[in-house]
């Protein structure tokens, strides 16, 4: 189901579709649930995942479940950061050398997405550079995502990201059989995930949810599903950050059911963004990834509050609307009041969540304004700031850029 627009007579004559995985499970028990549903994908699994989850034990509890429904497996721990060729190329041997016919991700969006990937060449061939800047198509093995941390909402999304090694260049590949079969969201896998994680993912799909609310795509469910994530999002991920920083002490509401939450608004914010894609954000987002190596969720909190304030005034009304909606403004505000206090509260949140500016990242200045002309093609190229509501030219994406050494 991609999402298609009906004839252009009137807003009344618009029609939609919206993407999402066959099957989701979601809240405490959710793997419990997903079981037999799981099994019944084949007969030998490869577990695609990270050292991290290994030692935490997120990969035990998958091998138990499918020990006990008498499924054979491998586990493919080879996604050592943000996912690239060579991690995809490693994992597509263990498949062939163990003959598994489908797949499960365990962890963050690294460990989906190089599932994702090493299902695309698992039947196709050759290499996952092959398909950059095409429409991926075909049948691929059967696929479950089971989220460890509460912002990609790669489990809902019909995108990998990718990185080419040789082009140094972060490859938006997409395709309607990227989208796992079932997404299992068990926030019981989130609670071993670290304070600058845990920021990092939840701004992450806090950037999902207001970009998709913002998009010239944006239609009534993707628009539903956004706000919904934003309010809790604003809500729950200072209660998630401060249990994290403290180790599991609990704030005026319990972690648990924070975890919950923000579980749940990840995968709002996924579906979401699948359907009414990102913006500007993501678009200048991976070129900093690629070049200078920050996670993916780091660089959007990065970009978050500069990015909106630069465009918001074209798109005053729909900022405005998630300011009152997550309780920073009022309906005595105007929609540029409005908007300007969302804005402010992103920036409040991200100081809470202690994100750094490139330059506390590690960045060196003058290598970064070096690299400014090639960020901005890339972003350009990605095609995403094209979905902003504000027209955007390459001017702008470097003034942007700059913007963030100031």
């Amino acid at each position: 189901m991609l999402l298609r627009r009906g004839g252009k007579k009137g807003e009344g004559d618009m029609s939609y579709q919206l993407i999402m995985p066959k099957q989701i499970f979601y809240g405490e028990g959710a793997l419990e649930q997903a079981a037999p549903v799981i099994a019944g994908c084949g007969s030998k699994a490869l577990i695609v995942t990270d050292p991290v989850m290994v030692k935490l034990k997120n990969v035990e509890a998958v091998q138990e479940m499918l020990a006990g429904a008498g499924v054979e497996y491998a586990v493919f721990a080879g996604v050592t950061g943000e996912p690239t060729d060579r991690m995809v190329e490693a994992g597509k041997t263990v498949w062939d050398q163990e003959k598994c016919d489908f797949l499960i991700a365990v962890g963050g969006g690294s460990p989906i997405d190089t599932m994702k990937a090493i299902g695309v060449v698992a039947v196709k061939g050759g290499s996952i550079n092959d398909w950059y800047g095409k429409e991926i198509t075909g049948t691929l093995p059967p696929m479950a995502a089971i989220p460890t941390t509460s912002g990609t909402g790669s489990e809902a999304t019909q995108f990998t990201i990718i990185t080419n090694t040789e082009a140094d260049i972060k490859m938006l590949l997409k395709g309607r059989n990227l989208m796992p079969d079932m997404a299992v969201d068990d926030p019981r896998f989130t609670r071993t995930t670290p304070p600058a994680i845990t920021a990092a993912t939840g701004l992450d799909a806090l950037c999902h949810a207001a970009e998709a609310y913002t998009s010239r795509k944006a239609q009534p469910m993707t628009d539903t599903l956004a706000v919904s994530a934003v309010k809790r999002i604003f809500k729950y991920l200072p209660v998630c950050y401060a249990a994290a920083e403290a180790n599991g002490c609990e704030a005026a509401i319990s972690a648990e059911e924070a975890r919950m939450q923000m579980s749940l608004a990840a995968l709002e914010a996924g579906i979401a963004f699948n359907n009414a894609s990102v913006t500007v954000i993501h678009g200048m987002s991976r070129p900093i990834g690629a070049l200078f190596h920050v996670p993916h969720g780091i660089s959007n909190a990065m970009l978050l509050c500069t990015c909106f304030a630069y465009v918001y005034r074209e798109a005053a009304d729909r900022f405005a609307d998630l300011g009152r909606a997550m309780g920073a403004a009022g309906g005595e505000d105007t929609d540029l009041e409005a908007a300007e206090k969302f804005i402010r509260a992103c920036r409040e949140l991200c100081e809470f969540c202690r994100i750094p500016t490139p330059e506390e990242y590690g960045i060196d200045r003058e290598e970064f304004l070096e690299k400014i002309p090639k960020m901005t093609r890339d972003a350009l190229a990605s095609g995403s700031p094209a979905n902003t509501r504000k027209l955007l030219s390459e001017e702008d994406i470097a003034t942007i850029y700059r913007s963030l050494l100031n």
